[in-house]
């Protein structure tokens, strides 16, 4: 079968990936699941790791086939699989996990002590089929297309999980900003605004992405280019400030706003990644806020998505690639080129 890998960490997303031929999976463990891969979401994670930049945080045996947001029609199962069988719709959890270590035990899929993630430190959905488990697949209701949903396996869980720590947090009549209404942020809006009864306010550059998020139901938006955003916040707020912040963007200036914007006792959640965070010890204690980091999210964080989604409460903007245009996509998306999810069709 024919696999995207990659060989050897770059910065030149031109040349990231090589198309080759790789012998197609089958199950050799009783809980193995394959999976035909109907769609495979593009990820900015997908350019780190192309980049080494997860080198320092899990291992990783080059050459690798990249792709963790994957969906498809199951084409076998192990012996002991009841879940599923061929011919299903499903889509996948990207960390296949071991389900007896404590972690797992207590629900917390992403830290399984034994688990692989696909794409990242196992082979992924940049391919024709997926190796998967029992454990990582969820079946999809009738209507809902594998190809379309693929983005949510990583993209659409990790957004949900920061909202709904957020909507933990949020009583009606309190205001959350969403940071970034891009390929998460647009997932992580509809989110907000099915799950609370808060106040939205949509922060980005792009116009274009501020008209979508007033679409997806912010009722203020704001370009920081344009006006300054503090400012601009502490006046929609009354003085108040964000009790939740949801920042997709993770830079250096959008963490930064943090002492500003967010309100004692609230949260800065980090989505995206990719800056710091360099603020004073003093600036968190005098507003007792905190940041929070958000990794993907559980195994039925995805489920309950999979349910908003069938809903029709959370629409996700894709434009579909040939497997053979995987490096086009890798330099679209480099470049902010790429609007909402880019989504693989091996």
């Amino acid at each position: 079968m024919r696999a995207a890998r990659l060989h050897e960490y770059t910065e030149d997303m031109s040349d990231a990936l090589r198309i080759d031929e790789v012998d197609r999976p089958v199950p050799t463990a009783p809980d193995d699941v394959i999976v035909e891969v109907s769609g495979a979401g593009w990820c900015q994670t997908d350019n780190h790791i192309i980049e080494g930049m997860w080198t320092e945080y899990v291992p990783q045996d080059l050459p690798m086939t990249l792709g963790h947001e994957n969906a498809g029609i199951v084409s076998a199962v192990g012996s002991d699989v009841s879940l599923v069988e061929e011919g299903d719709p499903v889509i996948c959890h990207p960390v296949q996990t071991c389900g007896t270590c404590r972690q797992c035990r207590l629900g917390e899929d992403m830290y399984c002590e034994n688990g692989a993630f696909n794409g990242l430190t196992t082979d992924g959905g940049f391919a024709e089929y997926l190796q998967t488990s029992e454990r990582a697949v969820i079946p999809l209701p009738d209507g809902v297309d594998p190809t379309d949903i693929a983005p949510h396996a990583d993209a659409g869980i990790t957004a949900y999980h920061a909202v709904k720590k957020a909507v933990d947090e949020l009583n009606p009549g309190d205001h959350a900003v969403v940071i970034g209404v891009g390929g998460l942020g647009h997932i992580g809006l509809q989110c907000l605004d099915a799950m609370s009864a808060a106040t939205i306010t949509a922060v980005d550059v792009k116009a274009e992405a501020l008209e979508l998020a007033s679409d997806l139901g912010a009722q203020q938006t704001v370009d920081p280019e344009a006006t300054d955003l503090p400012a601009e916040l502490d006046a929609i707020t009354d003085g108040a400030g964000a009790e939740q912040v949801l920042d997709f963007v993770g830079a250096d200036e959008t963490t930064a706003y943090a002492p500003d914007i967010v309100a004692p006792g609230g949260d800065h959640h980090i989505v995206g990644y990719g800056g710091h965070v360099h603020e004073p010890a003093q600036a968190l204690v005098d507003g007792e806020f905190s940041f929070k980091g958000t990794l993907v999210g559980r195994y039925t964080e995805l489920q309950e998505l999979v349910a908003l989604v069938d809903q029709g409460e959370v629409d996700l903007q894709t434009t579909r690639f040939d497997l053979a245009d995987i490096n086009t996509v890798a330099e679209k998306l480099e470049h902010g080129e790429i609007e909402g999810r880019a989504v693989i069709t091996p």
